[in-house]
């Protein structure tokens, strides 16, 4: 295996206005650290480059996130995630029309990966346009996940999701989040150490099939993190 080789299917996190967005948050702001007459810029005078950083996981980029994000108790990512190389499986999918809605289902995912079931699953959805590195995705009710499919996902052994949407649920739901707490059996056999890592970009020239993935997350003590899911080819 080539290390040199890695695929990276971050989104990354810009402070341009047609950066990647969802729900309503705005670009992130990095700003220099001004006190005193001293400024965290090397551009205005300053010794360094000195910088607060201010953004949203969940709206802004590539973000892994466990299952704190819908539990009333402190749960952290940092702390769940303790182990970063997985086998992983590339699928991609046309979500279905149901309605006015757009919907990946079970039998779709069930189809797609035959009798493999690894430990991660990575889905690509169809069509696959480059726009999704500049989209925002507020108020125009992305894809989303049918619960049965990740009830099905915890029940057969996958314990990390990695998508390109902007969540696993539908935009509007009326906080059922139905899809989440599926995936990590939610309260009743809470499962602590899945993930679920959402707005990935999977550049189209990558084929479906499987792949060694190194997942890393920023250590920071909150529900969702800014991650950075690489994938290796195992030929």
């Amino acid at each position: 295996m080539d290390w040199k080789k890695g695929i990276d299917i971050s989104i990354p996190y810009r402070t341009e206005n047609e950066a990647t967005s969802a729900w309503y948050v705005g670009p992130i702001k990095i700003e220099p650290v001004r006190a005193d007459g001293w400024v965290g810029s090397v551009k205005e005078g300053g010794s360094v480059n000195f910088r607060d950083i201010t953004l949203n996981p969940h709206g802004n980029g590539t973000h892994t996130e466990c299952v704190g994000h819908i539990a009333p108790e402190c749960q952290s990512i940092n702390q769940h995630l303790n182990q970063w190389m997985f086998d992983a499986e590339l699928i991609s999918i046309t979500p279905e029309q149901q309605g006015k809605d757009l919907v990946i289902t079970k039998n779709q995912i069930i189809k797609a990966l035959g009798e493999k079931r690894p430990e991660a699953l990575i889905l690509r959805t169809l069509p696959n346009e480059e726009g999704k590195l500049h989209l925002n995705y507020s108020n125009t009710n992305p894809a989303y996940l049918e619960a049965s499919a990740a009830k099905w996902m915890a029940e057969n052994g996958i314990d990390h999701l990695l998508l390109d949407l902007p969540s696993v649920d539908r935009e509007v739901d009326g906080g059922a989040l139905a899809a989440h707490r599926a995936f990590w059996f939610y309260p009743e056999n809470t499962r602590l150490h899945a993930t679920i890592t959402e707005l990935i970009f999977v550049p189209s020239h990558i084929k479906d099939g499987n792949y060694l993935l190194n997942l890393q997350v920023a250590p920071i003590e909150n529900d969702a993190s800014p991650s950075r899911p690489v994938l290796y080819s195992r030929g």
